[in-house]
C-alpha cells in the first residue's frame, strides 16, 4: 500500500492539456461574444439580477496573454480566499494521510474492518454507497468528503477491488447524491429560495429520483466490482501484527474521524459552522495525523518530515486547481457571463414547455463547466431563468429540478471541478482513466434526467 497521494507526470500532463484547452475556449468566447451586463440589486443581503435589465457594454481590453496568466490572477481575484483555502486543504490532507499511512494506522483500521466484511462485500458496498449519497443529498456535503476518498480507495483495494471502485463508492456516490437532492441546502435550498419556491417542497418526487439514482449507482458498482474482483488473502490479513502504539493511534484516529463525521452531520442539518467546515476538516485531519505520528514515532521532527514529504507529492495538483478556477475568471473578465445567460434566455423563450425545460437543463449543464459552485451558479442564473419558466409554461419547481441535475451530475464529469481534480490526484488516478470509468453511467443519468424533467412538466410539478 502506498504511503502517500501522488499525481503522476502523465496524469498531470493529460489533465493540464484538457484544462488548458477549456481555458482557450473560454478566451475565444470572450472575443466572439459581445460583452454585456445585467443590472443587479441587493435584496435581503444578497445580490440578484434585475429582470429585463441586460444591456451591451463596451468590450474590455482583454489580451491573449491574460488567458495564460489567469491561473496566477485568481490568487488576487474575488475568489482568492476560496482558492488559497482549497490549496491549503489539499496540502494538509495529503501530508496528514502520508503520516497515517507511514505509521500503518489506516492499514490497521482497514484490516480490522476487512476481517469483518470480507464475506459480506455486497452489504458493505450497499451501506457505504447509501451513506455517501445521503451525505450529498441531505446535507450538500461534497468538498468535505475529499479526505475520505483515499481511505475508501484503500478499503476497496483491501477487499479485492481497485481504486476506481473506491472512488465510485465515495466520490461518485456523494456527487450523485448531491444532485439527487432531498434537502441539499447549497443547490436545492438556495435555488428554491431565489425562485420563490417553498423551501424543500416537492420532496415526494425527489424521493423517487433519489431511490432510482441510488439503485443505478449500486447496480453500476456491483457490476464493476464483480468484473474487477481479486482474491483477498484473509490468512495474510489475520497474520499481520501491529504494536501497541499503532493500535492506540488507530483508536485515537477513529475517535477524531468520528468527531469529524458528527460535525459534518450537525453542520449539514443545522447550518452550524457550515462556512467553516473546510478548514475544520483540514484541522481535524492535521491533528489526527500528528497525534498518531507522535504516538507511534515519538519524535516530532520525524512526524513533521513525513508531513512535508506527503505535501510534496501532491504539489502538481496545485497548478491544476489554479487552471480550473481560472476558467470562470476568464469569462468574467471578458464580461460574457451575462451575455451567455441573455442569449440563452432569448433562445429558450421561443419554445414550448417540453423543449424549453430540456434547453434549460442543457444551459445549467454547460454553465457548470465554467462555474462549478452550486450556490454561485444559483445566484448568477436563477434570477434570469426562473421568470423564463413562467413565460414558457414550466413550473419554477421544475426549473429548480433542472438546475439540480445540471449542476450536480456534471461535477463528476468536468475537469474544471476542483473537488474532482483533488480527489483523483490524492489517489493517483488520471482524468482519462476516470472518464472511461464513468462515461456510461453519466450517459444513463443524463437520459434519466431528461425523463424526470419530462414527467415533471407532464404532472405540473409544483407547488409553484
Amino acid at each position: 500500500m502506498e504511503n502517500s497521494a501522488k499525481i503522476s507526470r502523465n496524469s498531470f500532463l493529460t489533465s493540464g492539456v484538457i484544462i488548458l484547452s477549456i481555458m482557450m475556449i473560454a478566451g475565444i468566447l470572450t472575443i466572439l461574444l459581445p460583452s454585456g451586463e445585467y443590472e443587479r440589486a441587493i435584496i435581503d443581503g444578497r445580490t440578484v439580477i434585475i429582470e429585463g435589465s441586460y444591456h451591451i457594454i463596451e468590450k474590455p481590453y482583454y489580451p491573449f496573454f491574460r488567458w495564460l496568466t489567469a491561473p496566477i490572477e485568481v490568487l488576487w481575484s474575488p475568489d482568492a480566499v476560496l482558492v488559497i483555502s482549497i490549496i491549503a486543504f489539499i496540502l494538509i490532507i495529503s501530508g496528514s494521510i502520508y503520516i497515517l499511512n507511514k505509521t500503518h494506522v489506516i492499514e490497521h483500521i482497514i484490516n480490522n474492518i476487512v476481517k469483518k466484511y470480507s464475506r459480506q462485500k455486497s452489504i458493505f458496498l450497499a451501506l457505504v454507497v447509501l451513506v455517501f449519497m445521503l451525505l450529498g443529498s441531505l446535507m450538500g456535503i461534497f468538498e468535505e468528503i475529499i479526505p475520505l476518498v483515499p481511505i475508501m480507495v484503500m478499503f476497496s483495494i483491501s477487499l479485492g477491488w481497485d481504486d476506481l471502485a473506491g472512488l465510485g463508492m465515495s466520490l461518485l456516490a456523494t456527487g450523485f447524491g448531491f444532485s439527487a437532492a432531498l434537502a441539499n441546502p447549497f443547490s436545492l435550498g438556495v435555488a428554491q429560495k431565489i425562485a420563490g419556491v417553498p423551501l424543500f417542497s416537492g420532496i415526494g418526487f425527489r424521493v423517487i429520483i433519489f431511490i432510482t439514482t441510488y439503485l443505478l449507482v449500486l447496480f453500476f458498482l456491483r457490476r464493476y466490482t464483480k468484473t474487477h474482483q481479486k482474491e483477498v488473502f484473509e490468512q495474510k490479513i489475520n497474520a499481520v501484527n501491529y504494536d501497541e502504539n499503532t493500535a492506540k493511534a488507530s483508536r485515537i484516529s477513529i475517535l477524531m474521524l468520528s468527531i469529524l463525521f458528527v460535525l459534518i452531520l450537525v453542520s449539514g442539518f443545522t447550518g452550524f459552522l457550515s462556512g467553516l467546515m473546510l478548514p475544520i476538516v483540514a484541522l481535524l485531519f492535521l491533528l489526527t495525523g500528528f497525534l498518531s505520528g507522535l504516538i507511534v514515532e515519538r519524535n516530532i521532527s520525524t512526524v513533521f518530515k513525513n508531513f512535508l514529504i506527503g505535501t510534496k507529492d501532491i504539489l502538481l495538483g496545485v497548478p491544476l486547481v489554479l487552471m480550473a478556477v481560472s476558467v470562470k475568471l476568464i469569462i468574467t473578465n471578458g464580461k460574457i457571463i451575462d451575455t451567455i445567460l441573455h442569449q440563452a434566455y432569448m433562445a429558450i423563450s421561443a419554445y414550448g414547455p417540453f423543449t424549453a425545460v430540456f434547453l434549460v437543463y442543457l444551459l445549467f449543464f454547460i454553465m457548470d463547466l465554467f462555474v462549478p459552485s452550486a450556490s454561485t451558479k444559483a445566484f448568477l442564473m436563477m434570477p434570469v431563468v426562473a421568470p423564463l419558466a413562467d413565460l414558457v409554461g414550466i413550473t419554477r419547481q421544475t426549473t429548480v429540478l433542472a438546475f439540480m441535475f445540471g449542476d450536480g451530475f456534471s461535477n463528476l464529469l468536468y475537469p474544471t471541478n476542483p473537488v474532482l481534480l483533488i480527489s483523483l490526484g490524492l489517489v493517483g488516478v488520471s482524468y482519462f482513466k476516470w472518464f472511461k470509468f464513468v462515461w456510461k453511467i453519466q450517459l444513463v443519468v443524463f437520459l434519466l434526467s431528461l425523463l424526470y424533467l419530462y414527467i415533471a412538466v407532464r404532472i405540473g410539478y409544483g407547488p409553484i
